[in-house]
């Protein structure tokens, strides 16, 4: 009954942390808990160091935006690849993937990757109803590249490596960007959308990447660290934050001190949201699981399905319905309680799942009606969300057959954090 309301609150429009405190703490007072209950699992929620990560990334996202970074990937990208034909298609296909190992957020690549390549590719004769949703694919791979706040996320509330789902996000990730990256080219050939003049030569692209390689070097050091055990997931977003102040202020010096006020503003903004939801979820969690919720739903589909294989399906279809209406973190928090009991009685691995689950929601980040990607990228190109829908479902297509491939391929997932993370 708790989910049906749940749910139904959802429908109503009520804000995700609220509906799920409020279904909460109508259980609660139903089951006759104290309140005290509320107030500790609030606070035990968002009472974990590895949560510490979150401001941070969140902050040095917003410092790589505004230090020049992203026009400088757009170029270096561009001299790579976009003399093929749909070559500004595939330019931003790729920037998006080199913006994703940076920030981990769909949102900020779809704008900052959208808001230089749009208006180039709508005047090299492009149709904008296929920019908007490319650029919104695109920008969902964002959170599955690390570093990524719905993998952190996930690896708090499940209790396992963070630093082996981030290494596990690059071959999904790389997946993601070719399969749209050919995709790309195969309409740009079919509609005659034309890429650069002529191919670079190799001094022109050496010249972008001399510019662009502290912005490309970032990643490396971030899950080398890792890696390496240098330093961990949450020191790594500290890092991040501090190179990005640094690279922003005084190499490419495009970031001023009066930029750093509002950057810090938004960026507390979008903690406290994401942090109300993880403690709203965290006393949601606490709650399905006083009254055997998990069980009784793993006992369920212990006993109706037969394989891994089934599961992995009907869990696929669930959150790519629930990734529509749902934002990715706020499902993170919903369903990884709801699902770890499960797919451990079925020995599914624990870090190829949280994969799954990312690009599932993920997905849900370009697919209406929520698909905030598309809207980011429909404002820039002037293109209602209708109008985007011709050109979108073959792409929803194509991110569907690469999540198959992740779900039903586990070794996509888990083959670089067993060989590299300890």
């Amino acid at each position: 009954m708790i989910i049906v309301l749940l749910f139904a609150a959802f429908l109503l429009g009520i804000p995700i942390a609220f509906a799920l405190g409020i279904v909460s703490l109508g259980q609660i007072v139903s089951d006759g808990y104290p309140l005290l209950v509320v107030a500790q699992r609030l606070f035990t929620g968002v009472d974990s160091i590895a949560l510490t990560a979150i401001p941070l990334f969140i902050l040095s996202g917003g410092l790589m935006l505004k230090g020049g970074m992203s026009d400088r990937l757009v170029n270096f990208a561009d001299l790579l690849i976009g003399h093929h034909p749909s070559g500004l298609a595939m330019v931003s296909i790729l920037a998006c993937m080199f913006f994703a190992a940076i920030t981990g957020s769909a949102i900020a690549a779809t704008a900052a990757i959208g808001g230089i390549m749009a208006p180039i590719m709508i005047e090299k004769g492009y149709d904008k109803e296929f920019c908007a949703p490319l650029l919104a694919t695109g920008g969902s791979i964002g959170p599955i590249i690390p570093p990524s706040i719905p993998l952190l996320i996930y690896g708090v509330m499940a209790n396992v490596s963070v630093a082996k789902l981030f290494i596990g996000g690059f071959i999904p990730g790389i997946l993601m960007g070719i399969a749209l990256m050919i995709y790309s080219y195969f309409v740009g050939k079919k509609r005659n959308y034309i890429g650069r003049d002529k191919k670079a030569s190799i001094s022109e692209i050496l010249v972008a990447g001399k510019d662009a390689i502290l912005a490309l070097i970032m990643p490396i050091i971030i899950i080398g660290g890792i890696m390496s055990g240098f330093f961990s997931p949450t020191e790594s977003a500290t890092v991040a934050t501090f190179y990005a102040l640094i690279i922003g202020l005084f190499v490419y010096k495009e970031l001023k001190l009066s930029d750093l006020p509002a950057i810090l503003l938004d960026a507390a903004k979008s903690t406290g949201q994401v942090l109300l939801v993880v403690g709203a979820a965290s006393l949601f969690t606490w709650v399905i699981t006083v009254n055997n919720i998990p069980q009784t739903v793993g006992a369920f589909l212990a006993d109706n399905v037969g394989s891994k294989f089934m599961l992995l399906l009907i869990i696929n279809i669930i959150l790519l319905i629930a990734g529509t209406f749902i934002d990715t973190t706020s499902a993170v928090v919903i369903f990884t309680p709801l699902f770890l009991p499960i797919i451990q009685m079925f020995g599914i691995d624990l870090i190829h799942f949280g994969l799954v689950m990312a690009v599932n929601l993920t997905i849900g980040m370009c697919t209406p009606p929520l698909g905030v990607c598309l809207f980011v990228a429909g404002s820039i190109t002037k293109v209602s969300l209708k109008e985007q829908m011709k050109d979108l479902i073959p792409m929803l297509i194509v991110l569907i057959l690469v999540l198959l491939i992740i779900t039903y391929v586990p070794s996509t997932v888990t083959i670089l954090p067993n060989k590299f993370v300890k």
